[in-house]
């Protein structure tokens, strides 16, 4: 019955999320604000569409989160739905083979920014929702609580939480915001890596200098930069900030084997990021580098002339992002002091140095033996015709720490994205068999969740 409904439904379906799609919910830039709100109340709408008898817009700090709700009978069990509407920004523009908010599918995939991460993902919510609404096989409670600020650290969310505990009552939190290893290996995601997020900023002369003037005289705030940067990691890939690693909870050489039994190709690894050998801490495997060990990255990096032709000064400042993605049992604030601490130390003379911390959030773990991980192994199994296989994931959901801490409730991480869906790229897709099978499994999950 379900699978009917949902083959009879499939254009509508695809062109309501091709709309959402269309929204440019960025909530790194204010220019964007009034598209926040249009994204949530378009969800608000959707929701109340699809069933849901209490849908609406609600205010926090920051920009509004979307709550709705359907409550089939109040002895039985609910499932908290989470998911983000935000969107990370576009740019570099010209990357990009369409328009990034103008939805195609092409080879079966969608291309937009959103298309997976989250709002194609979230969307697969609403349409298992409506078609368990509308087939009358809803089998619990359903709530859903949507964000829009995922992207930017969940900022508003936490006091938000705190002030709708009550009203956010749940057994499980459900968020497919994660990928499958493969899609001939299905899997779910038990682990998250946490994340440190800063900005650093080293300035020198009240103005910028002619280098020839000046060079040789004055320490460069771009050179200087570049340095410290890397001196934050050795040549055996480990981060030399004191004191870094003293919680990092070393795996088991029993646990190193079972987490490296998931199937892994350097050569199609290398091939499908374009780049000409692996690299990382010595010692690991990629898979232990990108899943369960600690990080540290630049993620953007600017200072002085970057236009065309040629400008020759000495600027007065340069300034980079950096984020550490953190494993168990590390903590983000004591790792943000660490940081700022030694930033500040290894500093020469001729410069000011300031660190500003953005963002971050806790490592995160869901149980293997909970009911809800057991209901979601028997869906997956049932659509995917394979058991799926644990995994940590080395992205970060800062928020599922979070909803632990002020909720009490454990989430789980059951996403349907790929690897080659490129997030926070240009030209991010989605598969439109990921997007169908993952409404149908979502179904399976209800059925088994409630039993």
């Amino acid at each position: 019955m379900a699978g009917q409904y949902i083959e009879q439904n499939r254009e509508r379906s695809l062109e309501e999320l091709f709309e959402l799609l269309r929204i440019p919910s960025v909530s790194a830039k204010s220019e964007h604000k009034s598209d926040m709100v249009k994204c949530a109340g378009w969800l608000a709408d959707a929701l109340r569409k699809a069933g849901a008898d209490r849908a609406e817009v609600m205010p926090t700090e920051g920009n509004p989160v979307v709550y709705a709700q359907k409550i089939v009978d109040p002895s039985k069990p609910t499932v908290l739905v989470y998911g983000h509407y935000d969107v990370m920004p576009p740019e570099p523009l010209d990357e990009w083979n369409s328009e990034p908010f103008e939805p195609v599918i092409k080879d079966n995939r969608i291309y937009c920014r959103g298309a997976n991460d989250d709002k194609g993902q979230l969307y697969m919510h609403a349409k298992a929702f409506e078609t368990m609404a509308a087939t009358g096989t809803l089998p619990c409670n359903v709530k859903f609580m949507i964000e829009g600020e995922e992207e930017i650290g969940s900022g508003s969310l936490y006091r938000w939480c705190e002030d709708n505990r009550e009203m956010l009552r749940a057994d499980i939190i459900l968020v497919s915001d994660t990928s499958l290893i493969a899609w001939d290996v299905p899997s779910i995601t038990c682990g998250l890596r946490g994340l440190a997020y800063v900005e650093v900023e080293v300035s020198g002369p009240d103005k910028d200098l002619h280098s020839g003037l000046y060079g040789g005289a004055v320490a460069n705030p771009a050179n200087v930069l570049a340095k410290m940067i890397a001196s934050l990691t050795d040549d055996n890939g480990r981060i030399t900030i004191p004191g870094f690693y003293d919680k990092v909870r070393e795996l088991t050489p029993r646990e190193r084997e079972d987490f490296n039994k998931a199937p892994f190709s350097a050569e199609e690894f290398m091939k499908s990021i374009g780049i000409p050998d692996i690299y990382g801490e010595k010692g690991y495997t990629t898979i232990e580098r990108t899943g369960v060990r600690p990080t540290l990255d630049v993620n953007g990096i600017w200072g002085g002339y970057t236009g065309e032709g040629s400008k020759t000064i000495i600027p007065a400042k340069a300034t980079a992002k950096i984020s550490m993605r953190l494993v168990p049992d590390q903590d983000h604030n004591e790792i943000s002091r660490l940081f700022e601490e030694h930033f500040v130390a290894i500093a020469p003379a001729g410069v000011r140095v300031k660190v500003t911390p953005m963002h971050g959030g806790q490592p995160y773990v869901t149980p293997t033996d909970l009911p809800a991980y057991g209901a979601a192994s028997k869906a997956i199994e049932e659509t995917f015709g394979k058991k799926p296989l644990p995994y940590y994931s080395g992205g970060s959901i800062p928020i599922i720490s979070g909803f632990e801490n002020i909720l009490g409730t454990k989430s789980l991480l059951m996403g349907f994205g790929l690897d080659c869906d490129g997030i926070h790229s240009p030209n991010e897709s989605y598969g439109v068999d990921n997007f169908l099978r993952g409404i149908e499994t979502i179904i399976a999950f209800y059925k088994y969740f409630a039993e």
